[in-house]
């Protein structure tokens, strides 16, 4: 979960199955949207997706991805040594209850080690 206005280097590239151009700004983003793109039973996903009247603000989902079955799953990225931090807690719990009241269930964090 990020802000929507990044002011960090964005690498722009094409992978296989994302919907446009994949824009990632970290190396975790990065990593995460090739775990993504690799994952089987995934038709397509797309990044960046701005999270409409969130009340904490501008924010967007880093991955949301469309399985061939139709069903929708959501991944987060965040850096192992913020998972601590109170407001990452916060927003990424925001993330998920704004999925969760759009009937997605499998909410995830793709973490680096």
């Amino acid at each position: 979960m990020r802000t929507k206005v990044q002011k960090t280097r964005c690498v722009k590239r094409q992978l296989t199955k994302c919907m446009g151009v994949c824009r990632t700004y970290d190396d975790v983003q990065y990593a995460g949207a090739d775990y993504v793109n690799a994952l089987s039973g995934v038709k397509s996903f797309e990044c960046n997706v701005l999270l409409k009247g969130l009340a904490e603000g501008d924010y967007t989902t880093d991955f949301v991805l469309t399985m061939e079955d139709g069903e929708i799953k959501v991944f987060e990225c965040v850096r192992k040594d913020a998972l601590t931090r109170p407001k990452t807690a916060k927003l990424l719990e925001a993330s998920r209850q704004f999925w969760l009241r759009r009937g997605v269930t499998d909410w995830g964090l793709i973490v680096n080690e």
